[in-house]
């Protein structure tokens, strides 16, 4: 068999991975498909089944088809036409059938193009995935598509009442209905977790802390038309253009200036030096997500009556201390005045986003100790090109080796939404069909 005739091996059967797959055939591309967990397709992000689960981008915009913007309204139109606006936020369960039936339909179209695996990758050697039931699947190239893995902030270790993955079978279900629980984040997991709760019965009061207490933004109530940056909002000093956005905000509204940057963020990231990376990771990163990371109009909605109903407190501060016994969880918080708080409850839960740590996870971690990998030098991820190719120690690009979706945000930074995971995959769509 020649290189050419073998498949391109896919870890990860999520959006990215899924998607890369369809698109891999549409090209006359063979692909095999390694998950883990189960289907193919939805991945953690679209398995959800609460309506109350609502995607964090338009229906609009969601299409899995660069060329084809409105394939997602579309399907919507055919299957769920109560659900076709494109300016709505829909229940991301309806997102996991779109991304499965798209998957379908191209295997049926490009026969034998797409084979799908069940199984745990475990190493990757030369252009061979291992898997953990001894099986190896030779390839023409590997594609690490992985997803968000869970938090890593707490551990079970820690004691019984610490729910260290939200979204782990069955983790919320030993919260009583009044029970008071505590959150590490304040982000989008936290509001995932909160409203999973509410649909469980859960009465109680949640107490989330992060560092800043920031809670994500709310989209308006119309897609925002992007405003144009000028040159100083894109080039310069970091103070110099973060005044320059600041100005633009308000003359045009936040919104509009968070979409003029969507489409150059990887962009300015890839230009940006290790240096300004780390300057906006310590004191603009937090503002940046609950910004760009937006939330439907009713969802921001439902947070805000738990608070007035003083259901959901959010703190601010650092965690100093926790503690745990049989009974409850303490946290003790200090905030930026100096001051310290005691909060107690009978559970904590670890919202803190998505754990990514490539040195701690076997299959890169097998990759840096043999000098095929490195991380990246601010320990976001592993190092990758402009093509998405791992980086060797020796800062030789790996012809085989590409990283796609969420784990390649050390290289683009802004590689979790559709939008800009759609991109990348066209790019290595062209790359691995050359």
């Amino acid at each position: 068999m020649t290189d050419a005739s073998l498949p391109v091996v896919i870890v990860g059967g999520g959006f990215s991975g899924a998607m890369l797959a369809a698109r891999l055939a549409e090209r006359g591309q063979a692909s095999v498909l390694i998950e883990r967990q189960g289907e193919a397709g939805p991945g953690l992000a679209y398995s959800a089944v609460l309506d109350a689960h609502r995607l964090n981008v338009r229906a609009g915009r969601m299409s899995a088809l660069a060329e084809r913007p409105d394939d997602f309204i579309d399907w919507l139109t055919a299957h769920h036409p109560d659900q076709a606006d494109p300016d709505g936020f829909v229940p991301r369960r309806l997102y996991g059938l779109y991304l499965r039936e798209r998957l379908t339909a191209v295997e049926g179209a490009c026969p034998g193009l797409i084979q799908r695996l069940r199984g745990e990758a475990t190493a990757i050697e030369g252009r061979a995935v291992l898997l953990s039931d001894g099986r190896q699947i030779q390839g023409r190239a590997v594609v690490l598509a992985t997803g968000n893995p869970a938090p890593r902030t707490t551990s079970a270790d820690q004691g019984p009442r610490i729910l260290p993955d939200p979204w782990a079978p069955g983790a919320l279900d030993r919260i009583q209905p009044d029970d008071a629980v505590l959150i590490l984040g304040t982000g989008l997991t936290m509001v995932d977790v909160v409203l999973a709760l509410q649909a469980q019965g859960w009465r109680g009061r949640a107490t989330a802390v992060s560092r800043r207490g920031l809670l994500p933004r709310a989209h308006g109530e119309h897609h925002d038309a992007p405003v144009a940056l000028p040159p100083e909002a894109l080039t310069g000093a970091l103070s110099q253009r973060l005044a320059s956005a600041r100005r633009l905000a308000r003359e045009h509204g936040w919104r509009r200036v968070m979409e003029g940057y969507r489409p150059v963020s990887a962009e300015l990231w890839r230009a940006a030096t290790t240096a300004e990376r780390a300057r906006f990771l310590r004191h603009l990163r937090p503002w940046w997500d609950v910004h760009r990371h937006r939330i439907a109009p009713e969802i921001a909605a439902a947070l805000d009556a738990l608070i007035v109903q003083g259901r959901l407190s959010v703190r601010a501060g650092r965690i100093r201390a926790t503690a745990t016994s049989a009974e409850a969880v303490t946290l003790t918080v200090a905030s930026s005045h100096g001051g310290a708080q005691t909060l107690t409850a009978p559970w904590l839960i670890d919202c803190t986003g998505p754990g990514h740590d490539a040195a701690a996870t076997p299959l890169t971690a097998g990759l840096i100790a043999e000098g095929r990998a490195r991380l990246d030098p601010l320990k976001l991820g592993l190092d990758l090109d402009e093509a998405g190719r791992v980086l060797h120690a020796d800062d030789g690009a790996d012809p085989d080796l590409y990283v796609l979706g969420p784990p390649a945000r050390a290289a683009f930074w802004e590689t979790i939404a559709v939008p800009d995971i759609r991109q990348r995959i066209e790019a290595l769509t062209a790359i691995l069909t050359a």
